[in-house]
């Protein structure tokens, strides 16, 4: 899974964005049950999912503060 990169998040509305959040949200958890059972083979991966997730949070946060 590649990084979204914050230029593309931010030309996203803010319910994509709230969407994708939980996307990433629940396969964070699924990553990290795959890691505890030890199936998860791109460790990598959980990491790309966190700074995503940090992204968008970032990006949410900055249009409610100018609203």
């Amino acid at each position: 899974m590649a990084a979204t990169k914050a230029k593309d998040l931010r030309e996203m509305s803010s319910e994509e964005l709230t969407k994708r959040l939980q996307d990433l949200k629940s396969e964070g958890v699924t990553l990290r049950i795959q890691q505890a059972t030890g199936q998860l083979e791109n460790t990598a991966s959980i990491r790309t999912v966190r700074r995503d997730v940090a992204r968008i949070l970032t990006i949410l946060n900055q249009r409610r503060s100018q609203a």
